[in-house]
């Protein structure tokens, strides 16, 4: 009887002691080892963070950082056939998606905003879009203070001069807005010499240039009006998930892979069309790199 009750108290001793490690896994992480599977949140056209290539394959600069984070995640859990799914969402089903569980990371070009913060998770950021302006090379427009009484126009829905008047170079001018129907709109408008300069997010300017006909043509100018940090969306309050997250994207920018995969998207010729972007990193996605943070614009 002595020696039943000895062996009873070992195996418990030994539950015990296991029972710490099975109880760290939670949240989304013990989701994807009880199912077996991640599914991976994409755009179909954000070039060239999340879209589709000519086999309707996602690809693109966010799905490669995610794809690093999903090895991160088959180490961690000792999954080395783990599932990995796609789903495709946009920006209005992306986080209803996240919150009811149909998608697990998403990474496309979501911006980390504080008000986002109270319905989901962000990682820090891995992309900083500015805004400021497209212009011709021969239209004399450098700066801010060079747009005074011209035309400026931005796509429906957006305001490009109260983002001016925000600027300490834009309070003393006056530019007369005029406003595109859709990016191809409001860039066409540029092109014809209609508008002056087109205030858009840069990395859009620039994708709008690259396919355009005369690419030499163009040039993105003056200071950045806003920035906004684009990063990986997950559950809100699933610490586990977002450490391992954050631990995968800070360690790629330290060891200078991150930024070989900016180059890769950015400065290279990308599918399907085979443009280069050529859109160098910018000071602010330099400063995200070396100093990786999470937090959201307001």
């Amino acid at each position: 009887m002595r020696k039943s009750l000895t062996a009873v108290a070992l195996c418990l001793s030994i539950a015990g002691l296991a029972a710490p490690a099975h109880a760290q896994l939670t949240g989304t992480l013990q989701k994807i080892k009880d199912s077996g599977a991640i599914t991976i949140g994409h755009r179909e056209s954000s070039v060239p963070f999340s879209y589709l290539d000519a086999n309707q394959k996602p690809i693109g600069y966010a799905m490669d950082l995610c794809g690093k984070v999903v090895d991160a995640i088959k180490a961690e859990l000792k999954m080395s056939s783990l599932q990995v799914n796609y789903q495709a969402v946009t920006s209005q089903n992306r986080i209803p998606l996240m919150q009811n569980g149909t998608i697990d990371l998403e990474c496309g070009s979501t911006t980390n905003s504080v008000a986002r913060q109270q319905q989901v998770g962000f990682s820090v950021a891995y992309f900083i879009t500015s805004v400021r302006m497209a212009v011709r090379k021969d239209s004399g427009v450098k700066d801010i203070g060079d747009l005074n009484g011209k035309p400026v126009v931005t796509t429906t829905g957006t305001t490009s001069d109260q983002l001016i008047k925000q600027n300490e170079k834009g309070k003393t001018i006056d530019v007369r807005n005029i406003y595109g129907k859709d990016h191809a709109d409001s860039f066409l408008m540029v092109e014809s010499a209609r508008a002056a300069a087109f205030v858009m997010d840069d990395i859009l300017l620039a994708g709008l240039i690259a396919s355009s006909k005369t690419p030499a043509n163009f040039e993105i100018v003056g200071p950045s009006l806003r920035d906004e940090p684009y990063a990986v969306m997950m559950r809100k309050d699933d610490a586990p998930l977002k450490a391992m997250v954050d631990k995968t994207l800070t360690g790629l920018m330290k060891s200078g892979e991150a930024e070989k995969l900016y180059a890769k998207w950015f400065m290279n010729p990308i599918p399907p069309r085979n443009v280069n972007l050529n859109f160098p990193m910018s000071p602010a996605v330099k400063a995200a790199f070396q100093n990786p943070t999470d937090k959201g614009v307001e």
